[in-house]
Order: structure tokens, then sequence, then C-alpha cells
């Protein structure tokens, strides 16, 4: 079963490059549902005597991160008719380095501390490390309205991980609740974007500078 773990935590690792890398915004969407599925996945291959409530929470997880929440933003910007990204602030082969440095730097980092996991798994922390880090790199590193809203989904997929890697029977009414919260994060973001898309006619964040009083 720790094979299996760290399998798929290792595709979470190479989907941050995925991630990183990528230049049309639903191929990021599709990288970021891939990684919710994933990290949702993870508390049923560890095991370790999930009550029936734990397992049905886990279950709603899956379906809101990897479903609900990637089909909400890919519906926004079918509408919007927003399929490519904008010249990012940082290119795309420099974040792509960023992210092999960041993994490598994670992989070290979470070997380095000895701290009492729900998993043996020597990966579990490397990849919240790595989802944490490289979430709030989308945020500063894209003007993109809607790529920055997918680096804050990848955020939240590496503070799960972390609740995961310590606890798989406190964190999921937290967890759960963060979820919700980003899911109505991510229905204030559909409203947010039509006004930015009316008023600015795109999605990038730098064109608001121009804005008046």
């Amino acid at each position: 079963m720790s094979f299996l773990i760290d399998t798929s935590l290792a595709l979470v690792l190479f989907s941050v490059l995925i991630a990183l890398g990528a230049g049309r915004l639903p191929g990021l969407i599709r990288v970021v549902a891939f990684q919710g599925i994933v990290v949702s996945v993870v508390p049923l291959l560890i095991g370790h005597n999930l009550s029936a409530g734990g397992i049905a929470f886990t279950v709603a997880t899956l379906v809101i991160r990897g479903l609900v929440i990637p089909l909400a933003i890919y519906i926004a910007i079918h509408r919007r008719a927003i399929r490519r990204e904008v010249e990012p602030i940082v290119g795309l082969h420099a974040s792509l380095l960023a992210g092999l440095v960041l993994i490598v730097a994670a992989t070290w980092v979470g070997r380095s501390f000895q701290l009492p996991t729900a998993s043996d798994s020597r990966l579990l922390l490397p990849t919240a490390i790595s989802l944490l880090v490289a979430g709030m790199f989308l945020l500063m590193a894209r003007r993109n309205a809607i790529a920055m809203v997918l680096g804050y989904v990848m955020l939240e997929n590496g503070i799960y991980v972390v609740g995961t890697t310590f606890s798989l029977r406190t964190h999921h009414i937290v967890e759960f609740g963060i979820l919700l919260d980003v899911l109505a994060g991510i229905m204030i973001m559909a409203i947010l974007l039509q006004h930015i898309k009316q008023t600015s006619g795109d999605v990038d964040t730098s064109l608001m500078r121009s804005l008046k009083d």
C-alpha cells in the first residue's frame, strides 16, 4: 500500500511541474482537478480505521475538489471565451525551473524533519510543501485572474495533504469547512470575472491599474 501512496504522490509532484509550465487555462484546470482527486484519495489509501463518517467526508471532498470546483472554473472561462493565459510575470520556462528547484528543496526539507505522520510514505510532507509553495508561486507569478484562483486551489490542496500527513481522524471537519469556503470563493470569483471582463475587456489583472475612481 505504501508503494501505491508513493506512486500517487509522485504523480502529484509531476503534475506540479506541468501546472507551472502550463500556458493554456483548460490544461491547468485539468491538472488541478487531477491533483484534487489524488490528494482526496490518499486518506483512503492510508486507511488506519477510517469510520463511515470519515469515508463519507473523503468521498464528498473528492467530488467537490476533483469535479465541482474545476467544472465551475471551466464553465466560467467557457462562457467568457477565455482559453489562453496572458503573458505571465514569470516566464513558463523559468516557472518550470523554479518548480524543479521547489520539488528538490521540498524533498530535502521533508526528510530533514523527523515528524510523526499517519503513514510510512516519505512523499507526504514533500508533496504538501510543494503544493503549498507552488500555489503561492502561481498567485504571485501570473497576471490572469483565473490562473491566480487555480493557484489558490492548489494551495488548498497542499493544506489538505498537510492535514492528511499528521492526522486522519480530526482533520475532516476542519478541512470540509475550508473546502466549502473555497467553493464559495469560486462562486464569487465567477461573479467578479464577469465584472472585470465587462469593465476592462480581459481578465488580465494588470489592466486594473488603469481604472480610475
